[in-house]
């Protein structure tokens, strides 16, 4: 998950897009119930490791004869101890400390009973944003890869008008799927004209961005994406990025590519291939004189400053047409199924025809909801966002992490989590898949779907509790006091 600011939780950037955009009703706001058909990974729940000393045998043996051994079906606490009643809230938020903490030292890994306050250096500042890494509830267990990478420790790449900041899998290993940059653009510059061998997705943040391409079939495409809204390039297609002067800040966004050792730097930019090609054989593509290109960059330019394209600016009309479905898509104009804790969109191949190799979910949760506990079965989750996430990675292995705006999240597919506000304000995040479809297990409607007799013999529960679960998918659970 990428973290957003306070108002943008699990993905980087929310983004707008402004031009030649479907109309939004033509846009499914509900998530789709088709199967997905990517590969990918996800994020994994907690589950308490249960000691063996405690099971007890309930064989019935016939001492007559031997010749028959049956053995009755034994309740849960025969088997294996009761989970522990402990509730394992988080120690303390950001804005939160932890109640009658020393005041000069609060951030200690001290939780209850167990563990002792740190006597050697300390950097605070990072003890204060990982309470459950630092004092980790007693439900994580074992061994779980790193989940968690924040933007702010990212190189930045310093251009005159704009930067960039990527994280990949030189920073975040298990981030196997994909990969994201973070750009800014001031007003008028430009991301130079360029190309991928991955798909590009973005999600714009703030300010809006002019886009342009050109398909295989020489179509093209103009539009300008707002924030909140979305764009996607399929790989190969030459396009560029402009921020327009609508803002004079600029535009800000987040990038992904569906290749986790995606690299900024190993982008294919016109200038940096002319300036590697002899001058003589430039001039003889274009049938020009050497001297029309004088003044040809001799290095990439990269981000560079300009001034913004006039109001009103058309593309280049092509005699072949445009292309056939537009590669931006107006997410802030789509409405949110409402929830009982929160709000969801869902945007995939089934409403942006062309981004067939990333879906996306933008959710709210209200402060103490949560994104209820699933699982995605095929593809690997990356997002951002303000919050609590515990990862099931099978085998007893769990960990809990928590996130703040700017930081990246990542679930591999089938790893069991959930995602909690235990903040003041709305969560806002992105969920983010290299998939041409949004899909997600839902463990409530799993067990509401399945034999009550089975449920109640898996988890020793009666059934006034069997008769809470819903069989329609909640996505985000409301705030609950349970006793």
């Amino acid at each position: 998950m990428l973290r957003l600011p306070r108002t943008f939780l699990t993905l980087l950037a929310f983004a707008t897009i402004a031009v030649a955009a479907p109309a939004v009703s033509q846009v499914a706001s509900s998530v789709p119930s088709s199967p997905a058909t990517s590969t990918a990974a996800n994020l994994s729940l907690s589950a308490p490791a249960v000691g063996s000393s405690s099971a007890v045998s309930t064989a019935d043996v016939s001492a007559s004869d031997g010749a028959s051994t049956t053995s009755a079906v034994p309740a849960v606490t025969q088997t294996v101890a009761p989970a522990s009643d402990n509730p394992n809230t988080i120690m303390w938020t950001p804005d939160d400390p932890p109640s009658g903490a020393d005041a000069t030292e609060p951030y200690q890994p001290i939780r209850g009973s167990l563990g002792s306050n740190i006597i050697g250096p300390q950097n605070v500042p990072m003890q204060q944003q990982n309470a459950d890494l630092l004092a980790p509830p007693t439900t994580d267990h074992g061994t779980v890869a790193n989940f968690k990478w924040p933007f702010s420790l990212s190189h930045n790449r310093i251009q005159t008008g704009g930067w960039a900041r990527q994280q990949n899998t030189d920073v975040l290993p298990a981030a196997t799927e994909m990969a994201a940059v973070n750009m800014r653009l001031e007003k008028g510059a430009i991301r130079e004209l360029h190309w991928h061998k991955t798909s590009e997705w973005a999600y714009v943040l703030k300010g809006s961005t002019q886009i342009t391409a050109v398909n295989a079939q020489g179509q093209n495409y103009m539009a300008t994406v707002n924030a909140g809204d979305l764009w996607y390039f399929p790989p190969g297609i030459p396009h560029s990025l402009q921020a327009t002067g609508d803002d004079d800040e600029g535009t800000e966004f987040l990038l992904v590519f569906d290749d986790g050792e995606f690299s900024e730097d190993s982008t294919f930019l016109l200038t940096d291939w002319l300036a590697h090609v002899p001058k003589e054989t430039i001039a003889k593509n274009f049938k020009t004189d050497i001297a029309a290109w004088n003044n040809l960059p001799g290095d990439q330019l990269y981000i560079f400053p300009s001034s913004p394209l006039p109001e009103g600016a058309k593309d280049v009309v092509s005699p072949q047409g445009t292309v056939p479905e537009p590669f931006s898509f107006p997410l802030s104009q789509v409405n949110a199924t409402q929830l009982a804790g929160g709000s969801v969109k869902v945007v995939d191949s089934t409403n942006f025809k062309v981004s067939t190799t990333i879906a996306m979910a933008e959710v709210t949760v209200e402060p103490g909801a949560m994104r209820e506990l699933h699982w995605h079965p095929t593809a690997d989750e990356w997002g951002e966002g303000e919050s609590r996430v515990t990862v099931f990675a099978s085998s007893s292995n769990a960990r809990t992490f928590n996130y703040q705006a700017g930081d990246i999240s990542y679930v591999p597919a089938s790893f069991g989590h959930y995602v909690e506000n235990v903040g003041n304000t709305t969560l806002r995040f992105l969920e983010i898949f290299n998939s041409d479809r949004f899909e997600d297990v839902s463990l409530n409607q799993w067990l509401a779907l399945t034999p009550p007799e089975l449920v109640k013999a898996h988890l020793g529960i009666d059934d006034a509790t069997v008769a809470k679960l819903t069989k329609t998918k909640a996505t985000v659970i409301g705030p609950s006091n349970p006793s």
